[in-house]
């Protein structure tokens, strides 16, 4: 892609990001470094709209790195509530420990030292950098992927992995300067988020409608769809491990291993989703006298 044709679908999608931007409290001017890195844990396979009260109600709890670091992951985890993947919360708490201990418990703006904190990856060090600091960073999740998927090569969706050839793509669509990539970083994703969705697009309200490669070709279908695989919710391994958090989380004291029953009535796969909360460190065994069933709580 040529530097005017990457510059003039910057400047388009900047332009309606400017005029059509949700008002989300992470972007707002009094964000911290700590706020954005929280909300950008948040809001991995997690909807907008589940993560603004939780983000709220954490931020007023713990605002900064030390605050979490020194709280009980019992209480992080109650807090947590029903996100989801709750090993999330307890990274997190890892990465504001590890905050405390190695950078003063502030969040560093350098991408080497973010990638080497607990539960950081490469695309959440790129977004920290972008929407905390406004740093030059190529931030590439699944909406920016899709809008450059769309208007650039004319296909209904992405792979399923990235490739070197599509990080490449991306960088070379990223401003030369921090202030202008970073704002290309935040329009780019919004406009993914809200306008050009994974299954319904709305084309006629998009910025790029004129230009995308994609409605060009009469919006094909995906050429990938036979490598994709979609796991439902109901009777799933996650599902249980759900009904058994909650059930840790509600108690006011340990549960005995028989009410676990009443959480999922299936013995094997039970057993099953207690063994992988027990193994990711989400819940604890409490062994009984006299050779009564243990009871499990969450974690200290």
């Amino acid at each position: 892609m040529g530097a005017g044709i990457a510059g003039a679908l910057v400047g388009v999608v900047v332009g309606w990001y400017d005029e059509h931007a949700r008002d989300l409290p992470w972007r707002a001017h009094d964000r911290t470094p700590w706020g954005v890195l929280v909300s950008e844990v948040m809001l991995q396979q997690t909807p907008v709209v589940r993560v603004e009260p939780a983000w709220r109600a954490w931020l007023e709890r713990w605002p900064t790195p030390a605050d979490l670091a020194a709280a009980s992951s019992a209480d992080v985890l109650r807090a947590w509530d029903r996100l989801g993947y709750p090993r999330r919360a307890l990274r997190l708490q890892e990465c504001a420990r590890a905050l405390v201990e190695r950078h003063g418990g502030a969040v560093p703006d350098d991408e080497a030292a973010l990638l080497a904190l607990p539960g950081i990856g490469s695309y959440t060090a790129a977004a920290v950098r972008a929407f905390a600091f406004g740093r030059r960073a190529v931030v590439l999740d699944t909406n920016v992927r899709r809008v450059l998927a769309r208007a650039v090569d004319g296909h209904a969706l992405p792979a399923p992995s990235q490739t070197v050839a599509e990080v490449a793509r991306a960088a070379a669509v990223v401003p030369p300067d921090d202030a202008s990539a970073a704002r290309w970083a935040q329009a780019s994703m919004e406009l993914g988020a809200v306008v050009c969705t994974a299954r319904s697009p709305r084309c006629g309200a998009c910025p790029l409608v004129s230009s995308c490669a994609w409605v060009a070709a009469g919006r094909p279908g995906d050429v990938h769809a036979h490598r994709r695989r979609t796991q439902g919710w109901a009777g799933t391994d996650r599902q249980v491990r759900g009904r058994l958090m909650a059930l840790l989380r509600d108690a006011p004291a340990p549960v005995p291993e028989p009410a676990l029953d009443d959480a999922w009535p299936a013995t094997e796969q039970r057993a099953r989703a207690l063994a992988g909360l027990l193994a990711d460190g989400l819940a604890r065994e409490l062994p009984s006298a006299d050779d009564a069933p243990p009871s499990y709580a969450l974690p200290s």
